[in-house]
């Protein structure tokens, strides 16, 4: 069984994403970058942002929630980082690569198809 990690932008969480609402429903419904779970029993362990522009504590976290799921023997196994980073962030790469170093686990860019070409339409 995977034990998923969601990574996004900070700002885009915080005051805009209305509680990553699509990364869940995405998940759920096995949509976008979720698909390769399709049929399986595999579950979001946490959602966790950047820590800030621009990502310069995004491995403090990831250690951070390391240590918060060790008593529950909890372990990422796959980190998906999301749109909010992956379609938008000036500092992508920089994140996506410290992640990549640091985590140990596949790291996947992409979570749900769910793009709007207008929010307010």
């Amino acid at each position: 069984m995977e034990k998923l990690l969601i990574v996004g932008c900070k700002k885009a969480m915080d005051d805009v994403c209305i509680g990553c609402s699509r990364c869940m429903v995405g998940f759920n419904k096995r949509a976008g970058e979720f698909e390769r779970y399709k049929n399986q029993e595999d579950q979001i362990i946490g959602l966790l942002n950047c820590g800030d522009c621009p990502g310069a504590t995004i491995v403090t976290r990831l250690a951070q929630m390391n240590l918060w799921n060790n008593p529950m023997q909890e372990k990422v196994t796959k980190i998906h980082v999301a749109p909010c980073i992956t379609d938008h962030c000036p500092y992508k790469e920089a994140i996506i690569n410290k992640i990549k170093a640091k985590s140990g686990v596949e790291v996947i860019e992409g979570t749900h198809p769910y793009k709007p070409d207008n929010i307010f339409a």
